[in-house]
């Protein structure tokens, strides 16, 4: 699973730049919306897409990357932005909005509002309707990631990766399980621990990590389209009970349980299987 920073591109819309990925295939558009820490040019968990030759979308969400935190400040404004977006680039149909991690607020907005764009809603360890993260968490997150501080957070991240990528990785997955860091360091695979070595060594919060602590509107009850919700419950960025809530919020979702260690889905045991399902549900076949 490849992380390696990607080509991005600039679009001026009426509300300024917006940074995105468009990476063609020969199938439909994938709309992905990144989760926090992330940009439009780090790709995770794409490949199930990518090898079913869907064309990718990922715009950096507002404080990330090129896209100022000026351009939507909330998934709900930010998804109009997208929809004029896809409009500058002729895309008048996307068989999937994809909400990551922090990005589940604003894929469910894209959702909930451009219900002639979008065709189906995937989630994948989304925030969801409950407050997040815990207070504590989001007090320290404030502080850590603040802009001005936050280029500093990762440096100091990218140092202790320097003199220990163990003792890196054991801090860092620490924070995205519920399990003892120690194991589920032992669940990963050696290209497993390369790849989040490369993800933690890209990372920037910019101004859009605090951005994602903000309360928001809850659209989940609005979309109408057949969705699937993807969550481990040893997740500890996201708790488990965030896929429940989206579950009982869209009408039409099905909520699929990955037996993965932590946040990150894509390295369970069971992601192929996971995959399978998926592209049963973007070919209307059920999930």
């Amino acid at each position: 699973m490849r992380t390696v920073e990607r080509p991005t591109t600039v679009a001026v819309l009426d509300c300024g730049p917006i940074e995105y990925r468009l990476e063609r295939g020969d199938g439909p558009v994938v709309l992905l919306f990144h989760g926090g820490h992330m940009r439009a040019g780090l790709a995770l968990g794409e490949q199930m897409f990518t090898d079913g030759g869907y064309t990718i979308l990922a715009p950096s969400r507002p404080g990330y990357g090129r896209t100022p935190l000026s351009a939507g400040p909330s998934p709900a404004a930010y998804a109009d932005v997208v929809r004029a977006l896809c409009e500058r680039l002729g895309i008048a149909r996307v068989a999937a909005v994809v909400g990551v991690s922090a990005g589940g607020p604003t894929a469910v907005a894209m959702a909930a509002k451009h219900p002639d764009l979008v065709e189906r809603l995937i989630l994948i360890s989304a925030v969801g309707r409950l407050p997040w993260p815990a207070p504590l968490v989001r007090l320290g997150s404030r502080v850590t990631f603040a802009p001005g501080v936050e280029a500093g957070t990762w440096a100091a991240v990218r140092l202790l990766m320097r003199w220990s990528e163990r003792g890196a990785l054991q801090l860092l997955m620490g924070s995205l399980s519920t399990l003892l860091a120690r194991h589920v360091i032992g669940t990963l695979t050696p290209a497993d621990r390369k790849t989040l070595l490369a993800l933690f060594g890209s990372l920037r919060s910019g101004r859009g990590f605090v951005n994602d602590l903000r309360a928001v509107a809850d659209l989940s009850p609005h979309v109408r389209q057949p969705a699937v919700v993807i969550a481990s419950r040893t997740d500890g960025g996201v708790p488990f009970a965030h896929a429940e809530s989206l579950v009982a919020g869209i009408p039409q979702a099905t909520l699929v349980e990955s037996r993965a260690a932590s946040h990150f889905v894509w390295f369970g045991p069971d992601w192929p299987a996971i995959i399978e399902r998926v592209q049963r549900f973007l070919h209307r076949e059920g999930t």
